[in-house]
């Protein structure tokens, strides 16, 4: 019989497995941060109108969260804390598609709708007054920078983007001339770093409108000439989609579901 000493002393050489189960890898998360184009349900909110955001996901094989909210611009994004909390979300390897433009312009001089950037392509800052509140407001791409730099300082990758097109069909004949904001994105990204890049959605998206003409391409904006259908809206994904594949696929190369040229449109 085994004394109790030498029978612990036997239990000290049994070595438990210590091994742990092998944890699946886990796939980046794309969130979106923008306006009505991009959000759900558009400029309004029903069946009419849809954001291309609502499509995206249809093209890749990664979780989509859809963030943009109608009405927004940079500089409301950030004062209400939605950049923040993507900043918070995010996770080493996610990637964040930002896209403003379409409330980012008008002026500070007359009354300030919370919305309008302080004009300049740097570091300029304007003073303003807000619901009573002296405030001082930044430019456009200032607010893209700040974002950028805080998401990718958490590992996340950043892909600006040029804001998507009014209907360039809606004088009768076909006109499309980029935006200021188009030439702030890009520069923005530039400013972000290796870890940012710049799709020009709204040069994409013009290309296919023009090659679609006048009558398809109406049909896609039902109520004004800025929020389209839920057609329309699929286009403008697709048009997206394209920018990406044209440069190789950027953050997001291996997580495409379409081809090139499966995607109307040429690369630019």
């Amino acid at each position: 019989m085994l004394s109790i000493s030498k029978f612990l002393g036997l239990v000290g050489l049994v070595t438990p497995a210590t091994s742990s189960p092998t944890h699946a890898k886990r796939a980046p998360t794309i969130y979106l941060a923008g306006d009505s184009t991009m959000a759900r349900g558009g400029g309004g909110g029903n069946t009419a109108t849809d954001g291309w955001g609502n499509f995206f996901p249809y093209s890749v094989s990664l979780p989509v969260v859809n963030k943009a909210i109608g009405g927004r611009s940079a500089r409301s994004f950030t004062v209400e804390g939605r950049f923040d909390e993507i900043t918070r979300l995010v996770q080493p390897n996610d990637i964040v598609i930002i896209e403003f433009g379409h409330n980012d312009g008008g002026s500070l001089s007359s009354s300030d709708n919370g919305r309008t950037a302080c004009p300049g392509a740097g570091s300029e800052t304007c003073k303003s007054v807000y619901n009573g509140q002296q405030v001082t407001v930044l430019t456009y791409p200032a607010y893209l920078i700040n974002a950028g730099r805080a998401l990718t300082a958490k590992g996340a990758k950043v892909i600006i983007s040029s804001p998507t097109p009014n209907n360039p069909w809606e004088g009768g004949g076909f006109v499309y001339s980029p935006s200021r904001f188009t030439t702030y994105s890009k520069s923005a990204a530039a400013s972000i770093g290796s870890n940012a890049f710049f799709v020009d959605h709204g040069q994409y998206t013009a290309n296919i409108f023009q090659s679609f003409g006048k009558q398809r391409v109406d049909s896609f904006f039902p109520n004004d000439h800025t929020h389209t259908s839920p057609a329309g809206a699929d286009t403008v994904s697709r048009a997206f989609v394209k920018g990406l594949l044209c440069a190789g696929g950027s953050f997001l190369s291996g997580s495409i579901k379409n081809s090139t040229g499966s995607v109307e449109g040429n690369c630019i």
